[in-house]
């Protein structure tokens, strides 16, 4: 629901460019208001394919340390957020709501579970401690 209205949001706030760039300028403010949004929706779009290939170059699913990725989460940030502090996709363990989890060397992970491409919660897992003989 909060994206649907995010992206209402975003289609709003571009239709009232152009109508003010119309208003102001009449059909040269629609042309720059139109390049405007054109060049936003281009800079959101290379920000998204750089952190997909920055990611994509990392083993699937691991992170240097998942105690660090714990610390780092926040309610709220998006997969775009998350993969520059994990520097690799997640691996998905579940669909609804979407589960995604990161390994580290010593075996503690951390699952990251978003909601309209959101995180709204994480926890951090630690292997279990051999039995003491």
């Amino acid at each position: 629901m909060k994206a649907d209205v995010r992206l209402l949001g975003g289609w709003l706030l571009g239709a009232a460019a152009v109508a003010v760039g119309y208003v102001q300028w009449g059909w040269r403010g629609v042309v720059l208001a139109l390049t405007v949004v054109v060049f936003w929706l281009l800079l959101q779009f290379s920000r998204a394919l750089r952190a997909m290939r920055a990611a994509a170059g990392a083993p699937m699913g691991t992170v240097a340390s998942a105690v660090m990725l714990h610390a780092r989460l926040k309610p709220g940030m998006t997969l775009p957020q998350i993969l520059p502090l994990t520097g690799s996709l997640g691996e998905r363990l579940a669909g609804q709501p979407e589960t995604y989890a990161w390994r580290d060397a010593s075996g503690a992970w951390v699952e990251v579970a978003l909601e309209g491409g959101r995180v709204t919660q994480w926890a951090l897992r630690r292997p279990d401690e051999p039995a003491a003989p």
